[in-house]
């Protein structure tokens, strides 16, 4: 078979040999003949990028950022379950082995998004709700300023939490599977214990003077008041209790029982807000996911009060015109009309979207051809557009710590699950004797119109804080279709980086003929409009590029990384499920059979 050189990689001179890349790759591409044309990126990161490979299965797929958790999901789909069940079974042991950020408890909630064998393409909300006493100025003092940590590092920052709903109702829906099955795995973790990687201590080492705070939390993630190392076990007890009464008695455990009980007194007794009628009321939504297209592909992604499908989809439709495939990877042009699309897009992003039970979201204009010719045009082919030349004018004047996993099984189904806890072990607290760490969710909506949240975000009214309102997010899950087929499966955890992590994933596989591997690892770029920097990961610049980006305006802030994207792409030549694990996660696992 004849081996072709990927369109992202640079001149010979950077790389002796050729990266092999199958030719039938090239036939789901945009058909641009195979070119390097200024692909400039750093040799380095060529030569890391050029071994990269993802894992191959013919069957099913499961890729998590925490190879437990992806264990778990195979071995459900290995018994005869759905994409649906595996996905609800390593939501719950992500809870387990992943506190930090996939957490069913605490965690806030997130989205589901799933592609079932039949074609049907179907979007599940379970992201948290604002508190019943929640108000647009909570977080500011008389004088009307924000008080920084109120949203953040106190229990004015929980919102309601939705993961075990959402959890449940896609079970109820679309699984085979009784709950007792699929949690089981999770309680056993969590009774019995898991050995720690370094990449788990690594994460649990950032919060270690927080957990010492608290004598309930220091309890279970500190060892004998020091912090744990690798190879030491992890038990949690008191999680495992509530994970067996949720197996017992479902979603009403959780939100009308002992567990909702516990999390509010621990609010009230903390100055939170929470009432047994924020945990009553608590609802999940179906709904119909986003779309568009982009060179041949379906781009299936989510609806507000997510951001990330229609930024994604604007991102896209304004750089379908450009020949990225031929201008190449890293190179100028494409860093430079990369960065411009997202910084349009995330303007309108900030300012236009909300939860759409509160507030109007303008989501035909703001995917209409016109309006992507509209702001295309305002792009200048040698010049940076500084922001504040960009006016987010369709409406009124999240968090980094998130999980991502993805899941397809030997029928066709694709589950992508994106949820959250927003900072690295939310608010740090415990609730009692609960066991799951209290998100603070409630710092992704807007304290105060104009001012920046904690990830630099600057929003409007649209996002303010309501009473039973549902924060803005960035979280994107995403499956692409090629001719009505599945193609990939994607998303990431990241912030507001999220969307540029998710959608680059795709783009560097659909421009710049990566394998699924590569294309998760590959240093990648974030402009959300506000602060107007580009930030970068190592490796994705050289210094002739960046100096040709900065001679046209641009201003580079180097990030050591975000986001882990988890992927898995569908090799429509082969039909092998091809999955990939993010580099910036070493205790991940893509597998299957």
């Amino acid at each position: 078979m004849q081996k072709l050189r990927p369109r992202w990689l640079a001149a010979p001179l950077l790389l002796a040999m050729p990266l092999a890349w199958a030719a039938q790759t090239a036939a789901v591409q945009d058909n641009i003949p195979q070119q390097a044309l200024d692909a400039t990126a750093a040799p380095t990161t060529m030569a890391m990028l050029a071994t990269a490979q993802p894992v191959t299965a013919k069957h099913a797929m499961v890729v998590s950022d925490q190879h437990l958790a992806t264990e778990v999901g195979v071995d459900i789909l290995k018994q005869g379950g759905n994409a649906i069940d595996a996905a609800v079974a390593v939501g719950y042991a992500q809870a387990v082995v992943n506190p930090c950020c996939g957490n069913i408890g605490g965690g806030g909630g997130g989205f589901m998004l799933v592609h079932l064998a039949d074609g049907q393409n179907v979007f599940l909300d379970f992201r948290e709700k604002a508190p019943l006493k929640a108000s647009p100025t909570m977080y500011q003092d008389a004088s009307g300023n924000v008080v920084p940590g109120r949203s953040t590092g106190t229990y004015l920052g929980v919102g309601v939490p939705g993961t075990v709903m959402g959890l449940d109702a896609a079970l109820k829906k679309y699984g085979t599977m009784p709950l007792h099955k699929v949690i089981a795995p999770a309680i056993k973790l969590a009774r019995d214990g898991f050995v720690l990687q370094q990449g788990d201590i690594n994460v649990l080492n950032q919060r270690v003077k927080d957990f010492a705070k608290y004598p309930n939390v220091a309890a279970i993630f500190l060892n004998h008041g020091k912090p744990f190392v690798a190879g030491e076990r992890l038990r949690q007890p008191q999680l495992a209790h509530t994970l067996e009464l949720i197996d017992k008695g479902g979603e009403k455990a959780f939100y009308h029982g002992d567990i909702a009980r516990k999390v509010v007194a621990a609010s009230q007794a903390n100055g939170g807000l929470f009432t047994m009628q924020d945990f009553a009321d608590y609802t999940v939504q179906w709904d119909k996911p986003i779309s568009c297209g982009y060179r041949g592909y379906t781009v299936v992604s989510d609806p507000p009060p997510s951001s990330g499908g229609i930024t994604i989809c604007q991102i896209l439709q304004i750089l379908q015109p450009y020949p990225l495939s031929k201008w190449g990877y890293g190179s100028v042009k494409s860093i430079h009309y990369m960065a411009e699309a997202e910084r349009r897009a995330f303007a309108d992003r900030n300012t236009a979207l909300g939860d759409p039970a509160f507030v109007h979201n303008p989501i035909d204009q703001l995917l209409s051809q016109h309006h992507a010719d509209t702001l295309r045009a305002t792009i200048q082919p040698d010049k940076a557009t500084p922001s504040s030349e960009i006016k987010g004018d369709l409406g009124p004047v999240e968090g980094t710590n998130t999980t991502h996993y993805s899941v397809v099984d030997e029928h066709g189904n694709a589950v992508a699950v994106t949820y959250t806890i927003n900072y690295l072990f939310g608010v740090g607290q415990i609730a009692g004797d609960t066991g799951f760490f209290l998100n603070n969710e409630m710092d992704d909506f807007t304290s105060k119109p104009g001012v920046p949240n904690s990830f630099g975000l600057i929003q409007g009214k649209a996002n303010q804080i309501e009473p039973g309102k549902r924060p803005l997010s960035s979280m994107s899950p995403t499956i692409v279709l090629r001719d009505g087929k599945l193609f990939m499966v994607t998303g990431s955890p990241g912030g507001s980086t999220i969307i540029s992590t998710t959608m680059e994933s795709f783009i560097n596989v659909a421009a710049f003929g990566m394998n699924m591997q590569q294309a998760v690892d590959a240093p990648r770029l974030h402009q959300q409009w506000y602060p107007d920097t580009v930030f970068v990961e190592p490796g994705l610049l050289t210094a002739k590029t960046q100096a040709a980006l900065e001679a046209m305006g641009y201003t580079f802030k180097l990030v050591k990384s975000w986001g882990a994207d988890e992927a898995i792409l569908v090799n429509p030549q082969t039909g092998l499920l091809e999955g990939a694990n993010d580099r910036r996660r070493p205790a991940g696992l893509a597998a299957g059979f």
